[in-house]
């Protein structure tokens, strides 16, 4: 079926929303201030900020992990729609906690909002899970140290020695934010013990300490070039900084360089080389995810060692088109569109007045949730509705109001709803006028689908208020389809009509069938004929011909079967006289003479007409086999007056025509014609026996044959 358009629907209704579209628009109900993700403090106060503009009276209140927030001991909420946590615990001493998810509600008379999640939790310090080890290491070496410890917010990591801070302004040493410590070109004065320090808003933390020993140079020896320390696989979020450390020894110094794998340019901006080669990019976006290669090259040669790590780059959920606030007439179909992206691609969830909505009924969600559709809106579909992107990374919200307009004075629904089939692709509808309201009709909406399909995949056509039927075509054959009818005025839209229910007519064959046929005798198998029938013309010619004449038709079955019999007893008869030539049987001449002479007479005077003769062969059709009495029933209606015209006309220009197939004079030529499936039923009427001996075999009149 023919793709549909909906714009007609828009046409026709289109200046009667100009003056109710934008009433609400702008300024219904929307969040000017939202809260964000926050790490508290143990026993700190804490404030969540949440801002609403729209039409007044406007109130607010909160919900933590999907539960109302009673105001009382502990919680202030502000006119502004602001929350004040005074005093935030991790752990209460009736087990509860005020970590969680929480969300702004805002409501006015148009509506309620819900606002994006904001992700509440407890600074922490835990311990070191992974402490300095010790390090012995040459002259004009390098050295390093490493620890790591977990903490919201994420820990500041720096180093001592001694008991002193690390003089960080020496170019030698080299401190990632990932909690590294490296020390090149070491002299003697660098040994020590080196302590790792971590503190955050939860507090300050001291590692264990590890020593530094420093030994003496050695002679200067050839080294192959070797990555101590590669890349490791990172997933941060954009905006944060990405550190990729490569750590190379060899004699000389290895140069560190550093590629993609998928050769895309690392590019200049944002980026910062550490140290001896660790590589340092700042404001990481979607764009930098990628597997990073290290290389550590010998100097002035080929020779090279290299290592790789990926750097995943997640994206919190954005809106790319959020719903628009739209106003509907009564009836009508309401649809709202929201796109978002992000890394993970973000998951869709849609909102009434704060509640998750359920699709079912008139309501449907498609395309992954991007889509909402309402389908004959009533009083109780205006709402505020949101839809909610939601990633690992983050969430994000954005409304959309649906104003219903209605009245009094709506028509009625449209009466009489009948469906006809006039073709196997078109089907007419047609209806009568409401009993109220008929003076303000401007035209009707005819609403279709295919009786199997959901109902969102329905689909309209707009007619005049002066039509009262319509015909659709570009309909699928033999297929159920349902048509109801809504009336509009300039208030709104109607009641839905009762629906009819019609199905297209089926559709006429238009194959072709390969037919074959295959002679054989006790010698062995003759070669086979290929024929192409196409049964669509003698359909078509069985509709179109008028009713039959029954003894007309009798009369010209007689003649027909008069005709084939001739025809059949001229085919035996060539084929006897090749026998007895090949056999030295001169009487056999006498018979065939004789035979000839009553292919010229008549059958209604010739008394001696008899049964034709039948022939081992193999039919097929398709491949499939004859039915067990050797005919297949006439499934056409074709006038036999034709089939005996068709027969004369080939017995003339083909002689060796049996049963209508015609016997190629070359095996690789293909023949088209059309062949009324009555014909199949003269193959196997009889069982003579081509495959005897000449001697054995009987004479096809029924009379034994003579030496």
């Amino acid at each position: 079926m023919a793709t549909r358009r909906r714009w007609p629907v828009a046409r026709l209704l289109g200046l009667l929303l100009v003056a109710s579209v934008g009433v609400f628009s702008g300024s219904e109900l929307t969040f000017t201030l939202e809260p964000s993700d926050i790490i508290a403090v143990q026993e700190q106060p804490l404030m969540l900020h949440c801002q609403v503009d729209g039409i007044p009276p406007i109130t607010t209140q909160w919900r933590r992990n999907g539960k109302l927030l009673l105001e009382g001991p502990g919680y202030a909420m502000f006119a502004n729609g602001s929350l004040l946590i005074s005093h935030f615990q991790r752990t209460k001493l009736d087990g509860s906690s005020d970590e969680g998810d929480y969300e702004c509600m805002a409501q006015n008379p148009i509506g309620l909002l819900v606002s994006r999640k904001a992700r509440v939790q407890a600074a922490t310090m835990a311990e070191f899970h992974v402490q300095p080890q010790p390090v012995r290491a040459e002259e004009a070496g390098m050295a390093r140290f490493q620890c790591q410890v977990r903490g919201l917010p994420e820990p500041l990591i720096s180093w001592e020695k001694d008991g002193r801070p690390v003089d960080t302004q020496d170019g030698r040493y080299t401190l990632l934010p990932t909690g590294v410590l490296q020390i090149g070109g070491l002299s003697l004065d660098d040994s020590g013990v080196y302590h790792c320090v971590a503190h955050n808003s939860a507090g300050v933390r001291r590692s264990a300490g590890a020593r530094l020993a420093v030994t003496g140079s050695k002679a200067s020896v050839y080294k192959e070039p070797t990555i101590v320390v590669g890349p490791e696989n990172l997933t941060l979020t954009v905006h944060q900084t990405a550190i990729l450390e490569c750590v190379a020894t060899g004699y000389p110094q290895p140069i560190v360089s550093w590629s993609r794998l998928d050769g895309r340019p690392i590019g200049v901006e944002g980026i910062q080389v550490l140290g001896n080669g660790n590589l340092m990019i700042s404001d990481v976006g979607v764009q930098h995810s990628g597997i990073y290669v290290c290389a550590a090259n010998k100097p002035g040669t080929r020779v090279r060692r290299t290592a790789q790590g990926r750097l995943v780059v997640r994206a919190p959920a954005k809106f790319v088109q959020p719903p628009q606030s739209i106003s509907r007439p009564v009836g009508t179909t309401a649809v709202f569109t929201c796109l978002a992206q992000g890394e993970p691609s973000p998951q869709l969830t849609w909102l009434k007045n704060g509640q998750i909505l359920e699709p079912g009924g008139h309501v449907r969600l498609r395309n992954n949730n991007s889509t909402l559709t309402i389908y004959g809106i009533g009083q109780e579909d205006e709402a505020m509705y949101q839809c909610i992107a939601e990633n690992s990374a983050g969430s994000d919200q954005a409304s959309a109001h649906l104003a219903v307009l209605w009245g009094d004075g709506l028509p009625g629904a449209p009466l009489g709803v009948q469906a006809q089939a006039l073709s196997p692709t078109s089907i007419r509808v047609s209806w009568k006028e409401p009993v109220q309201v008929t003076q303000d009709i401007i035209g009707y909406v005819l609403h279709i689908r295919k009786t199997a399909d959901p109902l969102e995949m329905e689909y309209q056509e707009a007619v005049g208020k002066s039509t009262l039927q319509q015909v659709l075509s570009d309909l699928q054959p033999s297929t159920s389809y349902t048509f109801f009818v809504k009336a509009y005025t300039s208030r709104g839209a109607s009641k839905p009509s009762d629906t009819a229910v019609e199905s297209t007519l089926g559709e006429e064959p238009a194959l072709v069938y390969e037919l074959k046929l295959l002679a054989f005798n006790q010698h062995g198998d003759g070669n086979a004929t290929m024929r192409f029938v196409s049964l669509k013309e003698a359909v078509e010619k069985s509709v179109l011909d008028p009713p039959c004449d029954c003894l007309k038709d009798e009369q010209s079955k007689a003649s027909t079967t008069g005709i084939i019999v001739g025809i059949h007893i001229g085919v035996t008869c060539i084929i006897f006289c090749v026998l007895f030539l090949m056999f030295g049987y001169r009487g056999r001449l006498m018979m065939c003479k004789t035979m000839q002479e009553q292919l010229a007479t008549p059958p209604e005077v010739r008394s001696d007409a008899l049964e034709p003769p039948a022939y081992h062969g193999s039919l097929s059709l398709n491949g499939a086999a004859p039915e067990a009495n050797g005919a297949i029933p006439d499934k056409t209606g074709v006038d036999s007056n034709e089939l005996g015209r068709v027969f004369l006309r080939d017995s003339l220009t083909q002689p060796y025509l049996m049963a209508g197939v015609q016997v190629s004079h070359a095996l690789d030529e293909t023949q088209i014609s059309m062949l009324p499936l009555e014909d199949f039923s003269l193959a196997e009427e009889s069982e003579s026996k081509f495959g005897e001996p000449p001697g054995e075999a009987s004479d096809p009149y029924g009379q034994p044959e003579e030496g």
